[in-house]
């Protein structure tokens, strides 16, 4: 089988410019510098540990993601970050408190060399904030022309042959989209007339996609998931996606969830909360902010249950979520599901969850694969939303009229489908007649 599709190899360093230098993006770059210099592995990352399947079971066809597609090397990378506190990414980890300090002190040389870039920040967006690490322009044209110059200069500086940007950034408060978000047209000239929706972010992404740099959003904000934004990924050729890195507690709904679905099990509640202490956990203690994020975790049972399609068993659930700042618990997030079921002549039963996870420790690898795969997408000549990466995210981005699919099995059967298909090789089906013809 042959595609046609011509995929650039990976040739010259990769830049990953990083929206965000806290916990998630400081644990992101030294796990990379850690795996590069052999003291560490790089568990949870499809790109570097993962398998995939080739052909027919009988053929044992399963090489590694990374040597069936040419993905850029890790040692071709180099790193930048843009954040409204000043400390460079060792003293930022350090704070952070995720890696162990020994850990750090390693990498010390490598991180307090990565210093952030003046942000783009507005307290407006974030209110539990405040940084002196930020830049100023009358117009918020001004500012996403500042940041593209960042990135011209980061790519020259650094002799980078490719870029992408990603967002690792706090939660930003709830905006619905707005007659400004309607065409790119709308939206340029409401940066000039500094329209109140639009958000820091969608400057970076509007400056990442001006340059046709692929730009992925890893927080739940409306960033790139309105149509002025495809409208300028698909001018630019440039791969957008999000929204909302799927890491902890909703990583376990999409598990759950397509087990009860496929088992024909009925819900009649789903019960979540969340205590961490880290920044996200400070940002998400405002209510707007808050608003933002309930609306990506709400979003993913149904579309996984269908209620609609099986109203006898999903037509009348209640779903809560709750998140709750705990500073003593720091980046260690704790994420408590209480899940009341139904099952044959509607008997009740309960399914109680209690995830101690890592929320940067998860988010690390998400990163990592994001940037790749994004750079790959950009390398084969694919352009705005990437569907095939909602394996990533809570509330992945979709073409208009589609529902999102949330089902994390069905989201890693079309990403690897996606790979089999642009490198020319069988898409699987597990249909197996065949072997017992």
């Amino acid at each position: 089988m042959t595609t046609g599709v011509k995929i650039e190899q990976p040739a010259g360093k990769l830049g990953i410019l990083l929206v965000g230098n806290g916990a998630v993006t400081t644990t992101f770059m030294a796990g990379v510098e850690a795996v590069r210099r052999g003291i560490g592995k790089p568990f949870g990352s499809l790109t570097q540990m993962g398998h995939i399947r080739l052909g027919k079971r009988t053929d044992h066809r399963s090489p590694l993601v990374k040597d069936f597609v040419p993905l850029a090397n890790l040692d071709d990378i180099v790193f930048g970050t843009w954040d409204p506190i000043p400390d460079n990414s060792y003293e930022a980890a350090v704070k952070a408190g995720v890696l162990k300090k020994e850990i750090c002190d390693q990498l010390k040389p490598f991180l307090s060399a990565i210093k952030p870039m003046r942000a783009v920040f507005d307290k407006n967006y974030v209110k539990k904030l405040d940084g002196t690490n930020v830049k100023e322009g009358r117009t918020k044209a001004e500012l996403a022309d500042q940041i593209m110059e960042d990135i011209r200069r980061f790519k020259d500086t650094n002799r980078c042959s490719r870029l992408v940007v990603v967002w690792c950034a706090s939660t930003e408060i709830f905006l619905r989209q707005q007659p400004v978000h309607e065409s790119l047209a709308k939206f340029e000239a409401g940066m000039r007339a500094n329209d109140p929706n639009i958000a820091p972010s969608m400057l970076y992404a509007y400056a990442a996609l001006k340059l046709g740099v692929p730009f992925a959003n890893g927080a739940p904000n409306l960033t790139v998931d309105f149509p002025a934004m495809q409208e300028l990924a698909n001018a630019t050729n440039s791969p957008i996606c999000g929204k909302d890195f799927k890491t902890g507690q909703t990583l376990l709904k999409t598990i759950i969830a397509p087990g009860l679905r496929s088992r024909l099990l009925g819900l009649n509640g789903w019960f979540s909360t969340n205590i961490l202490g880290n920044r996200d956990g400070e940002v998400l203690d405002d209510p707007e902010s808050f608003k933002t994020k309930e609306e990506s975790k709400l979003g993913v049972l149904e579309t996984i249950l269908q209620p609609d399609v099986n109203p006898e068993l999903y037509g009348n659930f209640c779903h809560k979520v709750r998140i709750n700042y705990y500073p003593p618990r720091g980046d260690n997030k704790e994420g408590w599901d209480n899940i009341d079921i139904f099952g044959w002549l509607g008997y009740p039963m309960q399914i109680k969850v209690d995830f101690l996870c890592r929320d940067s420790i998860l988010a690390a690898p998400l990163v990592l694969d994001l940037a790749l795969f994004s750079d790959f997408a950009k390398r084969a000549g694919l352009k705005g939303i990437q569907e095939w990466l909602s394996f990533y995210f809570k509330s992945p981005m979709v073409a208009p009229g589609l529902y999102a699919e949330n089902n994390l099995f069905i989201q890693e059967m079309k990403l690897k489908n996606t790979l089999r298909y642009l490198m020319g090789e069988e898409q699987i089906t597990h249909l197996g007649m065949e072997y017992y013809k």
